[in-house]
């Protein structure tokens, strides 16, 4: 991804920040010593143009496998606990 400063010389992405899956900081600084410039630009989602071929559970298994165990533990203990009720 190219970012460009308000100077209209080349920028580089120093960092990111990922706020969420869909909205990520990008800590970006002007390639021109002269100029300097450092800001933040914002990275989103916006919407999709064509589906996922990856079934539902299949996601579902990937999204939990990337979360941490105790998070893991806690979200079944509240799905165990919904189906009680």
């Amino acid at each position: 991804m190219r970012v460009v400063c308000n100077c209209g010389h080349k920028g580089r992405i120093a960092s990111r920040e990922e706020v969420t899956r869909a909205f990520v900081k990008l800590y970006c600084q002007c390639l021109d010593a002269k100029c300097g410039h450092t800001w933040v630009a914002n990275l989103t989602f916006s919407h999709t143009l064509s589906p996922s071929s990856q079934t539902f559970e299949r996601m579902l298994i990937d999204r939990l496998r990337e979360m941490p165990r105790a998070k893991q533990r806690e979200l079944f203990e509240q799905l165990g606990s919904q189906a009680v009720a």
